[in-house]
């Protein structure tokens, strides 16, 4: 079952974003230190002001997406998908579609495009996102570094508005 998360599920956030954080520290942009310091409270709060999704199974929660518009008056016609993450006994399931899908009927109803990073070593988020109907529209070189090493992150988009508008101008 995917729902959006609200502040009653914070500490199930909580605990499943800094599992995202420790078991994957190179796709995300925040760090596990960072967050590991925020309260309860503060999770909550980002519950409230943002929207976030969360995949259950049996109860438990297993996955979790977040939705943000671009809120400047040139782009808030784009939306990006962040934070996506699916627990390793969940993948491969079905799951992290589910929430693909969950996140970009939310985004259709808001914004023409949803965007998302991803880096390139992680060939399974890219097929699922492709298979989502996300397209590469360009790389971000070294653009995470971690532990000394750098990592190029995918640019991709969804677009909802123009069929076309994957083609090259």
């Amino acid at each position: 079952m995917i729902r959006p998360l609200t502040p009653a599920d914070a500490a199930r956030y909580r605990a499943i974003r800094l599992e995202a954080l420790v078991t994957h520290p190179e796709a995300f942009g925040s760090t596990f230190a960072r967050e590991q310091e925020k309260t309860l409270a503060w999770f909550e709060e980002r519950l409230t002001a943002s929207d976030v999704f969360g995949a259950f199974i049996g109860g438990e929660l297993v996955g979790s997406a977040g939705f943000r518009r671009e809120d400047d008056a040139k782009t808030a016609h784009k939306g990006v998908l962040w934070g996506m993450y699916v627990r390793p006994q969940a993948r491969k399931s079905g799951t992290g579609r589910l929430l693909v899908d969950a996140v970009a009927a939310h985004a259709a109803k808001r914004v023409e495009q949803l965007h998302l990073v991803v880096v390139s070593e992680n060939q399974a988020a890219l097929r699922l996102y492709a298979a989502a109907g996300f397209v590469e529209y360009g790389r971000g070189v070294k653009a995470l570094k971690y532990n000394g090493r750098y990592y190029d992150e995918i640019l991709m988009a969804l677009f909802f508005d123009d069929s076309d508008a994957t083609r090259p101008r």
